[in-house]
């Protein structure tokens, strides 16, 4: 199988707030339907998609509800990304040393969902790096 594209969907019961939210995480857009929304990260690729599912009642993390699945954002300033995600109207659920060359920090989606936002894991040099040493 060859895939062309990789798309994570979440549910939400409010399609414009959820898909603004993560188009503002990507610095993207959104196209809209009527009961599916597309993200589309600032490289024009679609990334994300939000399915309207009225009756979406959030997982409780990290207790509770099963977390199903959830985005791992990697980033270079982190406290940066926590200022965009919180005025973007992500909830913080979990706080990590933002001062520390390693770490994350977990939060909450406007539906709920949770992602984390971390820093100091391998670079995409690092990984290109083991990647081709391991499998060529």
């Amino acid at each position: 199988m060859e895939l062309i594209r990789h798309v994570v969907v979440f549910d939400a019961a409010d399609l414009h707030a959820e898909s603004a939210f993560w188009a503002g995480m990507l610095g993207g857009h959104v196209f809209e339907d009527e009961t599916f929304h597309s993200v589309i990260d600032a490289a024009g690729e679609w990334r994300m998609g939000v399915q309207l599912a009225p009756e979406h009642v959030p997982p409780d993390w990290p207790e509770g509800a099963p977390q199903q699945v959830h985005m791992d954002l990697h980033v270079e300033h982190p406290r940066q990304a926590h200022e965009q995600a919180m005025r973007l109207g992500a909830r913080l659920l979990q706080a990590g040393d933002l001062g520390s060359d390693e770490g994350h920090q977990v939060y909450a989606d406007p539906a709920g969902h949770p992602f984390c936002i971390g820093w100091g894991q391998p670079s995409r040099e690092a990984l290109a790096t083991f990647v081709r040493e391991r499998w060529g």
